[in-house]
């Protein structure tokens, strides 16, 4: 049997990471020394935040996302803490909100103003005061609104509601206790019904986070997890960690049994701790080592091996810490599908780092863009805390898109019934035009002939010519191309309106993936009662 290499096909293979210029960094950031395990960076399409350096409490520093060059070094600052600031997040669903975290053991949101931070901001909007010991970590609710989880150095996460008039909040809505050590990561699943965390004793653990019911625990011996990740809808949870030799290296768990990881990789015998990042629109993983100048990235499957290695990005600058811009925050148009903010403290600098898919065309390529979580919360904060699960309102990366694009998990309304599709429903001889403009598609483009239902009527009671452009009819004048112009101007509109069409039953197979997890869910509801 001749021996034949094992190629898989991917379109991320020639994936590669383009840093920006000297002139497009943040020069003369004041980057924390803390030596705490967390990004230190958190961003999102207007503004960038970073813990900073500072004397007599803590502070973090937020800068316009156009801010670029050097940065003042009296630029104004949020420092309302009176300890060192561990974590900072974005509110996933308000670009001019964060919440902070620190040794001072509250936990702090923050109003951001529209035009940026111009002068120190000490008062914060809400204030969260029970942990009895420093907070180390937060998280906020995936698709719920004003639900933020806090943990610290006294083993508590605590969920809290800041949907609430009082200003100082002393009373969490749950408080969990299952864990025996500091709690070094936290992971959402896609709906947010279940809480992953990494901790100190080295275990996994998957929680309700509604009543705080531990659901799986991790005991193997072979793999010392210290970040947890779940991997979208692939029902996998990913961790990083360190083998028994003390080497670094990434395991795959079902979520449904922690008993033994599904696959485990050792990368390296270097001692930084590695981040994970993910993405589940394109189901790349991105390993990130504190410390290091290299980001690996993977690609992720449902089937066995699960993890694909495609390549690395190496520099000379290690990165003490790392943000993330999201999804709805990147430049599609450069093919821009993942940006990473590379926090480098022996120079004092954040350098954006974008990772491309290379494509010859310069216009949007949908195959690589599709639906993703915007920025609309699916429920209220109540809702949550009732017992209802939904997942995140998608939204479509497509340069003008519509708001009344936004898919949302449960939804009645269909993110395709616009009034256009619903006026093509009425016709129906559209979809014999839609078959008539497939098959011109596979055909020559230099003998491509209109359809016979573009062709004009041949009814010698009207004077008029019905047409059909971008799915409407149009009843005009005209007369059937007669110059090779003519004819490939409309045979450029049939492409279009192909595309178009292309992107409506897209469109529809993420509507039904979503009805299909909401009956799931539905089913699973109404076997717990």
């Amino acid at each position: 049997m001749t021996w034949r290499p094992q190629y898989r096909s991917s379109k991320y293979r020639h994936v590669f990471g383009k840093p920006v210029t000297k002139e497009n960094c943040y020069d003369g950031v004041p980057i924390t020394r803390s030596v705490h395990d967390n990004h230190l960076c958190t961003v999102n399409p207007r503004f960038i935040a970073v813990i900073t350096e500072c004397a007599g409490g803590g502070a973090f520093l937020v800068l316009s996302i156009n801010h670029t060059g050097k940065v003042d070094p009296h630029h104004p600052k949020v420092s309302g803490h009176r300890g060192n600031v561990l974590d900072i997040k974005w509110n996933p669903f308000n670009d001019f909100c964060i919440a902070s975290c620190s040794e001072d053991t509250t936990v702090k949101i923050w109003d951001i103003p529209e035009h940026g931070v111009l002068k120190n901001i000490t008062v914060p909007r809400k204030e969260l005061q029970c942990h009895s010991r420093r907070v180390g970590l937060i998280e906020w609710h995936p698709t719920a609104d004003n639900i933020i989880f806090s943990t610290g150095y006294d083993y508590q996460v605590m969920v809290w509601k800041l949907d609430v008039p009082e200003q100082v909040i002393k009373n969490p809505v749950r408080s969990i206790s299952v864990h025996s050590d500091v709690v070094l990561s936290m992971s959402f699943n896609t709906d947010g019904s279940w809480l992953a965390t990494s901790c100190k004793d080295k275990k996994i653990r998957v929680i309700d986070p509604r009543t705080g019911t531990l659901l799986q625990e991790t005991n193997c011996k072979s793999h010392k997890a210290s970040k947890v990740l779940f991997l979208g809808n692939l029902k996998m949870l990913l961790s990083t960690g360190n083998s028994r030799w003390n080497h670094r290296q990434i395991a795959l768990w079902d979520q449904e049994d922690l008993s033994q990881p599904s696959y485990s990789e050792d990368l390296d015998g270097s001692s930084g701790v590695l981040f994970p990042f993910y993405d589940p629109d394109t189901h790349m993983l991105y390993i990130a080592g504190k410390g290091d100048g290299n980001i690996r990235y993977y690609e992720i499957s449902p089937e066995k091996p699960y993890v694909h290695y495609l390549t690395e990005y190496r520099s000379l600058l290690p990165q003490k810490g790392m943000g993330v811009m999201p999804k709805r925050g990147l430049d599609v148009c450069s093919c821009e599908i993942f940006r990473f903010y590379k926090l480098v403290t022996i120079k004092s600098l954040i350098e954006p780092l974008s990772m491309i898919v290379p494509r010859r065309s310069e216009s949007y390529q949908e195959d690589i863009y599709p639906m993703t979580a915007g920025n609309k919360p699916s429920m209220t904060a109540d809702e949550w805390i009732s017992g209802l699960n939904k997942g995140p309102v998608m939204i479509s990366l497509r340069p003008g898109s519509k708001l009344d694009s936004y898919v949302e998990l449960g939804s009645g309304k269909d993110p395709t019934d616009s009034m256009e599709t619903q006026h093509s429903r009425s016709r129906p001889g559209l979809s014999l035009l839609i078959q008539e403009r497939l098959d011109a598609k596979e055909g020559n483009a230099r003998k491509v002939y209109p359809p016979t239902s573009l062709l004009p009527s041949t009814d010698e009671k009207s004077s008029s010519t019905t047409y059909v452009s971008n799915g409407k009819l149009d009843s005009t004048h005209c007369s059937p191309p007669k110059t090779e112009n003519e004819l490939r101007q409309m045979f450029y509109k049939q492409q279009e309106e192909i595309r178009r069409l292309k992107e409506q039953l897209n469109q529809k197979d993420v509507r039904i993936k979503q009805l299909e997890l909401e009956i799931k869910n539905v089913r699973n509801s109404q076997a717990n009662l």
